[in-house]
């Protein structure tokens, strides 16, 4: 897995509040949800209207009434088209007593970005 340049699609950084590996295109922590530079209104408000969310997952889990405890881990793996784990984290770890319950939602936000190179080599 190769590292995107700078001013490109998919380029990184960390957030410099919470440390989180983010878009260098982020003007907002998705984390930590702190702004990170200035953006105008209106380039807010187009990004916010072009935010497309092609995956949403929620789920809850309750404890039945009886037996012990129960520990869980939540994992997050990403796969690229061919199958190949690209990344894996650990996301939480907890317990749950009896009758507890546990909601969990994943969600995968996209904007198209015109204004970034594509990453080298591959044709969109």
């Amino acid at each position: 897995m190769s590292t995107p340049r700078p001013g490109t699609a998919g380029a990184t950084r960390s957030c410099p509040h919470c440390k989180t590996t983010i878009l260098e295109s982020a003007s907002v922590c998705p984390a930590c949800k702190h702004h990170l530079r200035f953006d105008e209104a209106a380039v807010t408000a187009k990004r916010a209207a072009e935010t497309i969310v092609p995956l949403r997952v929620q789920g809850t889990v309750r404890h039945p009434a009886e037996g012990a405890a129960w520990e869980y881990t939540v994992v997050l793996t990403i796969k690229n088209d061919r199958g190949d784990e690209i990344a894996r984290h650990v996301v939480g770890v907890g317990a749950m007593q009896v009758n507890e319950e546990r909601s969990f939602t994943l969600a995968v936000e996209a904007v198209p970005r015109n204004d970034l190179k594509g990453p080298r080599g591959r044709s969109h």
